[in-house]
């Protein structure tokens, strides 16, 4: 293997025209230069010199290999400035996936942000689910993760990975405006009602039938539907009622969105997730923009934590029990087990 070091010396022998010169331009002593000259001929097993009385002119082998380390120097010193570059939170490069929602209401604005502040800053973005995020962050072909948990979920599987917490997102009862009652709702006052549900097998359609479960009923699927847009348009058009992230969502025309009191803490939490070893400025900046960014979520949008008195008989007769005592949440925290409206 040929050292770098001792290519310089020879480039610089060539464009210089003497050993002198050539110690003067790398900055050392032309007797080392000339020692240094001499093992860079051991190493490649040929005579790269011609020595004269008073001179010394590089051999034809000598010319072609200084050529070549021309062009190897200059390889090296982009080298050098990409991975300075890279390690720049301005010149990096940062790939980064979102749920749909998170996207629009974090990931954008975050992107945006660093695109005018950082034009240079290589980003770039995938819409995936936090099931397929994790392993997609796990084999290194993605940087950032914008993820969700619902509560009551198994967690992932979070090994090598590193997960900062964003915000909690409250999940509302999406029901048609036509007939809506005011104020936070027992799911199971619905169990007669069509139920929107989505058409995966994780995160929405899950949590749809194992929170109707936990009210001690089985919902009656009317539709399937993957974005909150269509779902909220089927609430709207009355074919049922749908659980939805407060924050994912704007009521449209028609709907209304209900706080739910039973089951209790009907949350999800976004969080922000990356692999442990990775400390890419690009990476670290991102995250930390994501963190100021949730901060600024205006509250009772994503951080709802309480509940705004649910309708059920029996939230009522929870707070006279506690003989007017606040109540947070603390709603009905073992469901009842009964059918019907």
């Amino acid at each position: 293997m040929l050292d770098s070091g001792r290519l310089r010396l020879l480039v610089a022998l060539a464009d210089t025209g003497s050993i002198a010169g050539a110690a003067q331009t790398v900055g050392c002593s032309a007797a080392a230069a000339s020692q240094q000259l001499a093992v860079l001929e051991r190493e490649s097993g040929v005579s790269l010199l011609e020595r004269g009385a008073r001179s010394v002119r590089l051999s034809h082998a000598g010319q072609v290999l200084a050529e070549h380390g021309r062009r190897i120097l200059d390889d090296l010193a982009a080298a050098e400035q990409a991975v300075v570059a890279a390690g720049s939170p301005n010149h990096g490069r940062v790939r980064v996936a979102s749920f749909a929602s998170g996207a629009r209401r974090l990931v954008g604005p975050v992107i945006a942000s660093l695109r005018r502040r950082s034009p240079d800053l290589d980003i770039t973005f995938t819409e995936m689910e936090p099931e397929e995020a994790v392993p997609a962050l796990r084999s290194g072909d993605i940087d950032l993760a914008l993820t969700h948990q619902y509560a009551g979920f198994a967690a992932p599987d979070l090994r090598g990975l590193q997960q900062t917490f964003l915000l909690s997102d409250p999940l509302a009862l999406a029901v048609p405006t036509h007939g809506a009652q005011t104020g936070d709702v027992d799911l199971l006052d619905f169990a007669q009602d069509g139920w929107i549900s989505g058409r995966s097998g994780h995160g929405f359609q899950a949590l749809t039938e194992m929170v109707t479960g936990l009210c001690g009923f089985e919902p009656r699927i009317t539709a399937r539907a993957d974005t909150y847009a269509l779902v909220l348009d089927l609430v709207a058009a009355g074919l049922g009622v749908a659980l939805v992230p407060r924050g994912a969502v704007a009521a449209p025309r028609g709907v209304v969105l209900l706080g739910v009191c039973s089951p209790a803490d009907l949350v999800r939490a976004v969080h922000v997730t990356r692999r442990s070893g990775d400390w890419a400025a690009a990476t670290l900046a991102f995250e930390r923009e994501l963190v100021r960014r949730a901060g600024r979520v205006p509250a009772g949008i994503l951080n709802h934590v309480g509940c705004g008195g649910c309708n059920s008989h029996a939230h009522r007769q929870e707070g006279n029990r506690r003989s007017g005592a606040p109540i947070t949440r603390l709603c009905l925290l073992q469901p009842r087990r009964r059918a019907g409206r």
